[in-house]
């Protein structure tokens, strides 16, 4: 199949330098990342979680990402779609020297743009060949090949230069920008050539946003109280996460000031914190395992654990946060029955009368790793994750928490759902969330 030549598409106008900025309030982007290696197990993209940080903090909301493979008719497609529906456009990959490189030829497709050969960039590849005593091959040359009316973004770090481009695109203003896919170059080459540029063009915008996790609480149980909030505040973009054990709300608002974008997410956040309750553990992102360690040492108290279904996961979590030293102990992983006795001095006569998974055994866990330890608090966790194990009495996903001060008890049963690694998960993350309610 062949591609249309540029005069069958002239669909993008300029100069370049007299398109005026954007007029209307919300700016969005798409963010492109090709490459044929992201659509396997293998690779993953990370350089357009850094673009959408930039972006952000330009008051740009990056409402699409797509990756594309290498393939020069997919490509094309892609492009038309992202200029259709993004005020700029960002690709990221696709402009080195092989014959699956395809970004430049992709957009000059989409755009109606010729491609035309730069002899200063390549000039300066030769150069930066012979400096390097290597043999430049001639396909190197078609990294010089730039978009008619595009602006060369240099990348001092790499051979693929950087191309931006504005203009009208069927009676909209937009941008595109082209940029190398290793992570180091773009990043240079955003910072230094894209950041300022952008800030030119772009209306006086401010993003705000917040951030509430909540803990042991089922998504559609979260969302039917939440939505009767959030749907009031239009101006808000909400989006809810669910996980393991804790489901996430991320707040965003627009505004030409920071502070009235501000205001609105902290206003919605009250309202949602006023209605979950203490069901709410973060307001600003932190971990369920940072605000247990923050609890901890306002109430200048030690922790530790005795492990079994969760395999040492509480302590691993618990430990993820520097300064833990501070309030967390140690334990044990007592995954025998006979270590549960050696390690956290469980009777052998209360696992053979009760079970190893029980309310007793959690119960004598917390309180033999306690003492052995000499913490304030501890905790015992011990259940089925499976796959096998189980039994109609006792299934898997059935976990059994204590927790205690050496004077008060408390027991939690519970029946995850899902595989090894999920209860594993939800089994650690009751454990943090009793420790949570019982310093609150």
């Amino acid at each position: 199949m062949g591609y249309p030549g540029p005069a069958a598409r002239a669909r993008i106008t300029h100069p370049v330098i007299a398109s005026p900025s954007f007029t209307l309030f919300s700016v969005n982007a798409e963010i492109v990342a090709v490459g044929s290696e992201l659509l396997t197990p293998f690779r993953q993209d990370t350089n357009s979680l850094y673009l959408t940080a930039k972006l952000n903090e330009l008051g740009v909301d990056v409402s699409f990402k797509t990756i594309a493979g290498d393939n020069r008719q997919h490509l094309r497609s892609v492009a038309e779609i992202a200029l259709s529906r993004a005020d700029i456009v960002i690709f990221m990959g696709g402009l080195g020297p092989t014959e699956d490189d395809l970004t430049r030829e992709a957009v000059s497709d989409a755009l109606g743009l010729e491609l035309r050969r730069d002899p200063d960039i390549l000039e300066s590849l030769k150069k930066r060949f012979a400096a390097r005593k290597y043999t430049m091959t001639a396909n190197n040359e078609k990294q010089a090949d730039v978009l008619s009316g595009a602006t060369v973004l240099p990348n001092p770090l790499g051979t693929a230069s950087g191309q931006w481009i504005s203009g009208k695109y069927d009676g909209q203003e937009k941008i595109i920008i082209l940029l190398p896919g290793p992570p180091h170059e773009l990043k240079s080459l955003f910072e230094k050539e894209c950041v300022e540029r952008l800030r030119a063009k772009l209306p006086p915008a401010f993003l705000a946003t917040r951030e509430l996790r909540v803990a042991m609480m089922g998504e559609s149980q979260c969302d039917s109280r939440a939505a009767p909030i959030y749907q009031k505040y239009a101006d808000v973009q909400t989006t809810i996460l669910a996980g393991a054990g804790e489901i996430q709300l991320h707040l965003k608002a627009q505004s030409s000031s920071q502070q009235i974008a501000q205001d609105r997410v902290d206003k919605l956040a009250g309202e949602l914190e006023d209605e979950l309750g203490d069901y709410v553990f973060s307001s600003h992102g932190e971990t369920l395992e940072q605000i247990v360690g923050y609890f901890l040492q306002m109430r200048s108290a030690t922790l530790a654990a005795a492990e079994s279904c969760t395999g040492g996961l509480l302590a691993e979590r618990i430990t993820s946060v520097g300064g833990s030293s501070r309030y967390f102990v140690g334990g044990a992983v007592v995954y025998s029955n006979d270590l549960k006795t050696e390690f956290a001095g469980v009777a052998p006569e209360l696992i053979a009368k009760y079970g190893a998974v029980s309310k007793e055994v959690a119960e004598a866990l917390a309180l033999g790793i306690r003492e052995r330890c000499d913490s304030t608090l501890g905790i015992g966790i011990t259940g089925i994750a499976g796959p096998s194990g189980g039994s109609d009495a006792k299934p898997v996903g059935l976990v059994y928490h204590a927790l205690t001060d050496g004077s008060t008890t408390e027991v939690i049963e519970r029946s995850f759902p899902g595989d090894r690694k999920r209860i594993r998960w939800f089994a650690s993350q009751q454990a943090l969330d009793m420790v949570r309610r019982r310093l609150m």
